[in-house]
């Protein structure tokens, strides 16, 4: 089998920054807007306003491309200058998905098999990452839906997050041809127990916003269903405390025929996002009634510590990232981005560690042997 199938993008991407032309409204593309602060019973107050940066790619869950980076990365900034702005939310359009990181249809097609070009792009995600952390206004992450892989990074990034209790958590590099290495295993030990950051860091598990808010990554969870105008807690997920096999169980995915229904009542339901902005809108209230000065060296006093972490690794991390390209990230990014072709969206992994244990180059032979074969 050839793999001249697979498709490819062999126009060059340009990472430079340029501030004119990086948001839009036709996704992909990052939205920016300027929205009145609303005091605590919903009115505008005057001259003072949030900064809204969306990551508008609803159709592939928010993924951000290139562009998409450059838009949040001069949004920040202008933000952070702005004189009216108290507060900044980061968040993704619809109520899918806040983010799943890179565009991996992207990364397929013109990342996979150029090194230099994904270290340019890395480079414009760490700016990205250091945007936020560098942002001179509180910035929150208002989780309208899954956050995955570069989304869960970005979002630990963030000062404070308010969830969706659809939403769901986790990483996706180890089972995708990438590692954790954008923000999650520089940010996951100081949110979670340093096993609780490794599973989630590793396993490539999804954890609901419940059990994420027991665990303390995100600040609030807010019920987003309406079923005949009541709320309506996500029936997906147990929101009791009980015990299995001597583990306490909070916030897990329901199972057989309890999952079944849960599924029914979920899908007789409304999504509605109302009460989640409420809650986004009550934390900048609270906030912007604060000493500005106090306000933003408590928030860098605690960014450092997230920092300390980041700094170190992002370097070498940026490095590691464009070699994997090469290799296992060719191989995960192309069997996700054809598997409509293929009917299977990961490699055959024990014919991999098959190869690999038999000392085999990394070479189209090798490479045909473990991606899925287009299905005819």
């Amino acid at each position: 089998m050839s793999l001249e199938w697979l498709p490819r993008d062999n126009a060059p991407k340009d990472h430079s920054i340029s501030y004119q032309g990086v948001w839009g409204t036709e996704p992909p593309c990052t939205v920016f807007e300027k929205t009145p602060l609303l005091n605590a019973v919903g009115k505008p107050v005057e001259g003072l306003s949030v900064a809204r940066i969306t990551l508008n790619n609803p159709a592939q869950y928010n993924s951000y491309t290139t562009q998409m980076v450059k838009g949040v990365i001069a949004a920040l900034q202008s933000a952070s200058v702005d004189r009216s702005v108290t507060a900044v939310v980061l968040t993704g359009a619809g109520h899918q998905a806040f983010c799943t990181g890179g565009n991996t249809k992207e990364y397929a097609e013109y990342y996979a098999g150029r090194p230099e070009e994904y270290g340019a792009y890395m480079d414009l995600f760490n700016s990205m990452v250091d945007g936020i952390l560098n942002c001179k206004k509180p910035v929150i992450c208002r989780v309208n839906g899954m956050r995955v892989a570069g989304g869960q990074e970005i979002g630990m990034a963030c000062d404070l997050a308010v969830s969706s209790d659809l939403a769901v958590f986790g990483q996706a590099g180890p089972r995708h041809g990438s590692a954790p290495v954008g923000g999650a295993s520089d940010f996951l030990p100081w949110f979670l127990t340093m096993e609780d950051a490794m599973w989630n860091c590793i396993s490539c598990e999804l954890w609901s916003a419940y059990r994420m808010k027991q665990k303390g990554l995100i600040s609030r969870v807010v019920p987003v269903l309406k079923k005949d105008g009541r709320s309506v807690p996500n029936p997906e997920v147990t929101t009791d405390t009980w015990l299995r096999d001597g583990q306490i169980v909070y916030g897990e995915f329901k199972q057989g025929k309890e999952l079944e229904e849960a599924k029914a009542l979920k899908k007789s339901c409304q999504v509605d996002l109302v009460q989640l902005d409420a809650e986004v809108n009550r934390i900048i209230w609270h906030l912007s009634n604060l000493f500005p000065g106090c306000l933003q060296t408590s928030i860098d006093s605690v960014r450092a510590k997230k920092r300390l972490f980041w700094d170190q690794a992002k370097a070498a991390s940026r490095q590691w990232l464009m070699t994997n390209m090469m290799g296992e990230a060719f191989l995960g990014f192309t069997a996700f981005n054809t598997r409509k072709l293929t009917g299977r969206d990961t490699i055959d992994f024990i014919k991999y560690r098959q190869l690999i244990a038999a000392g085999r180059m990394l070479d189209q032979e090798f490479f045909e042997q473990v991606l899925p074969s287009p299905t005819r």
